[in-house]
C-alpha cells in the first residue's frame, strides 16, 4: 500500500462540510477566542476537540477524554457535544476504541472504564475494501 493510497482513503473518511459550515466553524472559534480568558493551553485543547469532533463524532470524544475534560471543553466552547456533533462522524471507523466497544457490545461500560480497552484513544488507517472472493 502506498502512502498516497493510504492518505486518499483517510481523506475520503473526513467530514464533508459545506463552505458555509466551514466558515461557521471558523467564526465559532473566533467567538470562543474573543470571549475566553484563562489558560491558552486549555483553549487550544478545546478548539482541537471541536475540530476532531466533526470528523469522529461525540462517541469517539467520550472514549478519548474524561467526563471532567469534556465538561471543561464544552464550557469553553459553549456547546453540548451530543447536540453539536454526530454520534459517529465519517472518520469514526478509524477509532480503535469505538471498534472494540462495538465488538464488546457495551459502549457505555467502555466509556466509564468498567471495561478496559487498550488503545481506545488510537486511530488507524481506513482499511481498503476487501474484494469479494
Amino acid at each position: 500500500m502506498t502512502d498516497l493510497s493510504r492518505m486518499e482513503r483517510n481523506l475520503e473518511a473526513l467530514a464533508q462540510l459545506s463552505d458555509d459550515e466551514k466558515v461557521a466553524v471558523f467564526d465559532k472559534v473566533g467567538t470562543v477566542v474573543a470571549g475566553f480568558s484563562g489558560s491558552l493551553e486549555e483553549l487550544e485543547k478545546a478548539i482541537g476537540m471541536l475540530m476532531i469532533g466533526y470528523h469522529f463524532g461525540w462517541k469517539v470524544l467520550l472514549l478519548v477524554h474524561s467526563k471532567r475534560t469534556i465538561k471543561k471543553y464544552e464550557k469553553i466552547l459553549d456547546i453540548d457535544i451530543k447536540e453539536f456533533f454526530p454520534a459517529e462522524g465519517r472518520s469514526a471507523k478509524r477509532s480503535m476504541g469505538l471498534d472494540l466497544a462495538k465488538q464488546i457490545g457495551n459502549f457505555w461500560q467502555v466509556v466509564s472504564g468498567d471495561i478496559k480497552v487498550e488503545n481506545r484513544r488510537s486511530i488507524e488507517d481506513v482499511e481498503p475494501d476487501k474484494k469479494p472472493d
